[in-house]
């Protein structure tokens, strides 16, 4: 794998005319955690499905894991989280990460093994024999994330994960999201608008009308623009909080 997980090249998209991306390049180090910072409707969801190869750019070239996007190999190695919940509600949550698992073409000691993992991290190892339907809606975000972990892939790409999540429970996922990075050598990408996570990421790319705003490490970003925290970064690079 290259030093740059993913990198993006002057990509831009449009919907209807209206340009949602305008010519944006990026670059995530290998073994880093990056977040995306912004508001809803800044861009972020767009340039998570670019990169996945769910939508195609407009203009500009997409590499991840040395794959120019979109790539069959990418689907093994990059574990994703959507902003909403793809779950077979009417399965238990064991049987949605056995699903999930299968998918991979793990050996049924690997599932067992990865699904015990996952159910575990995300406090759901009680609650995997009941239906999905009667999760909380915080319950079925840990089940996403779990569904992201289960192929251990080399890549993580989260799309607002802690959304709907309790404190307690936010704080110990940024905790492993930390430890798998350090410990796994996993690259993680984040999508978040909650500024107390930003603080947690090794670097920060701000966006604003499918525009970079500003990108650094927190304490470069804060250091330039004078600021006390990350509210006061986005108001002076010219984000508006939402």
């Amino acid at each position: 794998m290259g030093e740059n997980a993913i990198t993006l090249s002057a990509i831009e998209k449009r919907f209807h005319q209206k340009e949602v991306i305008a010519p944006l390049s990026l670059e995530v180090p290998t073994g880093q955690l990056i977040g995306l910072l912004g508001p809803s409707g800044c861009g972020k969801t767009t340039l998570i499905k670019m990169i996945m190869g769910m939508i195609k750019p407009d203009n500009g070239r997409i590499q991840v894991l040395d794959y120019v996007v979109p790539h069959k190999q990418l689907l093994l190695d990059i574990g994703y989280m959507a902003q909403s919940d793809a779950l077979y509600i009417d399965l238990t949550g064991a049987e949605n990460l056995h699903f999930f698992a299968k998918l991979y073409r793990l050996s049924k000691k690997e599932r067992v093994e990865r699904v015990a993992y996952a159910a575990n991290l995300v406090r759901l190892t009680e609650d995997l024999n009941n239906k999905v339907v009667n999760y909380s809606g915080g319950m079925k975000r840990r089940l996403s994330l779990a569904i992201a972990l289960i192929q251990n892939p080399k890549l993580l790409i989260l799309d607002e994960p802690t959304v709907g999540i309790d404190p307690v429970l936010k704080k110990e996922i940024w905790q492993e999201l930390i430890r798998l990075k350090e410990k796994e050598h996993k690259t993680i990408l984040v999508t978040t608008h909650a500024m107390d996570e930003a603080e947690r990421c090794d670097r920060l790319a701000m966006l604003r009308s499918g525009q970079i705003l500003a990108q650094g490490t927190p304490q470069e970003l804060k250091a330039h623009y004078q600021a006390q925290d990350f509210d006061e970064v986005f108001l002076k690079a010219g984000g508006a909080i939402v």
